[in-house]
C-alpha cells in the first residue's frame, strides 16, 4: 500500500485499564474471631454445637493465634473463664451453642455478676428468620440473661459484629466489671460483611460513664472523718483486687495505723503477717473482727458492699459508727448501710487521692483490743483444730499444712461449704490475688473448672483447688478437660461423706434431723485414673505430710483425697439473723 502524504490517518490510543481491587469480604464468623484477636484474646473456653458451628469452623483458621480449650460442660466454660479473669484481671471469654448450651452458662454468668467478674460470653443462635418459632435448640437467651448480665445484645447481621464485640469488652471491664453476653444468629455468622473488616476498640459510650476518679469534695469529707476517728476500722473487699490497689491500701493502712479486716473475697489483698491485719469478717470470720465492729467509731469500707454474710442483723449492726464507703458502683452506696462520707470511684484512685489528706496516726491501743479476742479464739478453736486429739484428720490440719508447704504463696481455690470457710480461716495468704472462690452466689462445683482457668492465666504459679466431696461431683467431668490439657492443677478433696455445711445447720438449728445430706461416694481416685490423672487417698494423720509432698511434687495434674472427720463444725459462727457481736465460739 502506497503512502499518500496528503492523507491523514486517525490513530486510536487505548487508555490504560485501571484495575480497582474489590475489598476482601469476610463472613461474620471470621469477623468475630478477628475481633477477639484485636481485643488481645488468646484463650477461649468453649463447647461447640450446631448454632455456633460456623464460628468453630473459623477458629480452625486461627489456631496459631487463639487457643480454644474444650470443656466437658458449658457451665465449666463459664467458671473457667471466671477463674482466668479473676487471677489475671483480663476479660475471660467463653463460647457455646444455642438452647441448652446457652442455658448451661446461666449459673456461671450469675456467679460472675455478683462477684464482679469481667466475662464475655459468645452464644450461637438459630437463624434470624427462625427466631420466635421454637426452632430446634432455640432459647431466648437475651430474655433469660437480662437480670444477670451487665449488658447483652443479639446480633442478626454480620456487619454488626466488630462494633458489638468492641462494646462488649468495654462494658465488661470498665467501671464495676461484670459479664456481657453476645447472642449471634447463625445467618450472621455465615453471611459476608458488606464492607472490609475494620476494628476499633471502644473507649467510651454515650449512655455509660463509670466514674473512676472520685470527686475531690467526697475524698476530703472522708479524710476529715478518718482523721477525727479514735477507733477506726477498715474493711477491704474484692474491689481492692479488681482495682489492683493492694499497694495503695498498704500505704494507707501504714500511714493511718488503722486495723484492717477482709471480706471473704478480699482475702490475700493484705498479708496475714501484716501487724495491722486483724482477720476476716462475717459469718465464719474471726471473733474480734465481728465483736469489735460494734465498738469502733468509724468504718472505712473499701471495695466491699456490706452483704448479709458480713453484717448479720442490720438493726443491730455498727449503730455507733460513722461510715466512709469507697465504692465504684454508685448503686451500692446507701443500698444497705447509709454512708456518712460516700466516695464513688475506683479503689486505687480513691486511696491515691486520700493518702495526702490523711494524717499519720497511732492506734496501737485500739489494735491491741483485737489481740485479746484473738487469744480467746486461739484457745477455744484454733489450737484444738490444728492439734486435735481425734483419730480422724481435721480439715484445718490439711489446710494449714498445705499453707506451710506452699509458704502461703499458692493460688488457692475453694469450692463452697465447710471446706471453703476452713480454707479462708487456716490458709495463711502471703501473696496478693491468691484466693479465688464463689462468694455472692455460693456456687457448688465452681472450683474445679475455675482452677483450670486460673492455671491457664498464671501457668507459673502453684494452683491448688480445695473441694468438698459433694461439690466435686457437681463438675467432676472437668477432670477430662484438665487431663487433656496436661496442666498441673492440684486437687484436694476433703471427704467427710456429708454435705457438710447443710449438715452443720441441721445439727445446730434442726435438732440433728439429717435430711438428705449423707453421701455414698464413689471411688474418686479410680475415677481420676480413668481420666488419666494420678492420685491417692490419705486416711491417716501420719501420712498427711507425705501425701501433700507427693501431690505438690507432681508436674502433672494430681488428685489427693483426704478422709476427714465426718461431723466437724466450722466456728466461729454468726447464726442467720443474729448480731455480729453475738458470734458463737461453739
Amino acid at each position: 500500500m502506497e503512502f499518500n502524504e496528503n492523507q491523514t490517518e486517525t490513530v486510536q490510543i487505548a487508555e490504560p485499564q485501571v484495575s480497582v481491587a474489590k475489598p476482601e469480604l469476610i463472613n461474620g464468623s471470621h469477623a468475630l474471631i478477628r475481633s477477639l484477636i484485636e481485643e488481645g484474646v488468646e484463650t477461649i473456653f468453649g463447647y461447640p454445637g450446631g448454632a455456633i458451628m460456623p464460628v468453630y469452623d473459623a477458629i480452625y483458621d486461627y489456631q496459631d493465634q487463639v487457643n480454644h480449650i474444650l470443656v466437658r460442660h458449658e457451665q465449666g466454660a463459664a467458671h473457667a473463664a471466671e477463674g482466668f479473669a479473676r487471677v489475671t484481671g483480663r476479660v475471660g471469654v467463653c463460647m457455646v451453642t444455642s438452647g441448652p448450651g446457652a442455658t448451661n452458662l446461666v449459673t456461671g454468668i450469675a456467679d460472675a455478676i455478683i462477684d464482679s467478674t469481667p466475662m464475655v460470653c459468645i452464644v450461637g443462635q438459630v437463624a434470624a428468620h427462625l427466631l420466635g418459632t421454637d426452632a430446634f435448640q432455640e432459647t431466648d437467651v437475651i430474655g433469660v440473661t437480662i437480670p444477670i448480665t451487665k449488658w447483652n445484645y443479639q446480633v442478626t447481621r454480620a456487619d454488626e459484629i466488630p462494633e458489638i464485640i468492641a462494646k462488649a469488652f468495654y462494658i465488661a471491664k470498665s467501671g464495676r466489671p461484670g459479664p456481657v453476653l453476645v447472642d449471634i444468629t447463625k445467618n450472621a455468622q455465615q453471611e459476608l460483611m458488606s464492607k472490609s473488616f475494620t476494628y476499633k476498640k471502644c473507649e467510651k459510650l454515650v449512655s455509660y460513664h463509670p466514674r473512676v476518679s472520685p470527686k475531690q469534695d467526697q475524698v476530703e469529707a472522708a479524710a476529715k472523718l478518718i482523721n477525727e476517728a479514735k477507733k477506726p476500722f477498715l474493711f477491704f473487699g474484692h474491689g481492692v483486687q479488681i482495682a489492683g490497689a493492694e499497694q495503695e491500701l498498704l500505704r494507707f493502712i501504714e500511714k493511718t495505723d488503722v486495723p484492717a479486716a477482709s471480706t471473704l473475697l478480699g482475702l490475700s489483698s493484705v498479708s496475714v503477717d501484716h501487724p495491722n491485719y486483724v482477720g476476716w469478717l462475717g459469718m465464719h470470720g474471726n471473733y474480734g473482727t465481728n465483736v469489735l465492729t460494734n465498738q469502733c467509731d468509724l468504718i472505712i469500707a473499701v471495695g466491699m458492699r456490706f452483704d448479709d454474710r458480713v453484717t448479720g442483723d442490720l438493726s443491730r449492726y455498727a449503730k455507733q459508727a460513722k461510715i466512709v464507703h469507697i465504692e465504684i458502683d454508685p448503686a451500692e452506696i446507701d443500698k444497705i448501710m447509709k454512708a456518712d462520707a460516700p466516695v464513688v470511684g475506683d479503689a486505687k484512685k480513691a486511696l491515691e487521692q486520700l493518702l495526702p489528706l490523711v494524717k499519720e496516726n497511732n492506734h496501737q491501743e485500739w489494735r491491741a483490743e483485737f489481740k485479746k479476742f484473738d487469744a480467746i479464739e486461739d484457745e477455744k478453736i484454733t489450737q484444738p483444730e490444728l492439734a486435735p486429739t481425734t483419730e480422724k484428720i481435721k480439715m484445718a490440719e490439711v489446710i494449714r499444712t498445705l499453707s506451710d508447704k506452699t509458704k502461703g504463696e499458692a493460688v488457692i481455690l475453694a469450692d463452697v461449704g465447710q471446706h471453703q470457710m476452713m480454707t479462708a480461716r487456716y490458709y495463711q495468704f502471703k501473696k496478693p490475688n491468691s484466693f479465688i472462690t464463689s462468694g455472692g452466689l455460693g456456687t457448688m462445683g465452681y472450683a474445679l473448672p475455675a482452677a483450670f482457668g486460673v492455671k491457664v492465666g498464671v501457668p507459673d504459679r502453684e494452683v491448688v483447688a480445695i473441694i468438698g466431696d459433694g461439690c466435686f461431683q457437681m463438675t467432676i467431668q472437668e477432670l477430662g478437660t484438665i487431663a487433656q490439657s496436661g496442666l498441673p492443677v492440684k486437687i484436694i478433696i476433703l471427704n467427710n461423706n456429708f454435705l457438710g455445711m447443710v449438715r452443720q445447720w441441721q445439727q445446730l438449728f434442726h435438732q440433728k434431723r439429717y435430711s438428705f445430706v449423707e453421701l455414698q461416694n464413689p471411688d474418686f481416685i479410680t475415677i481420676a485414673k480413668g481420666f488419666g490423672i494420678d492420685g491417692h487417698t490419705c486416711a491417716d494423720r501420719e501420712n498427711l505430710h507425705a501425701s501433700l509432698d507427693k501431690m505438690l511434687a507432681s508436674d502433672k495434674p494430681y488428685l489427693l483425697e483426704v478422709l476427714v472427720e465426718k461431723e466437724e463444725n466450722v466456728f466461729p459462727m454468726v447464726p442467720t439473723g443474729a448480731c455480729v457481736a453475738d458470734i458463737r465460739l461453739e
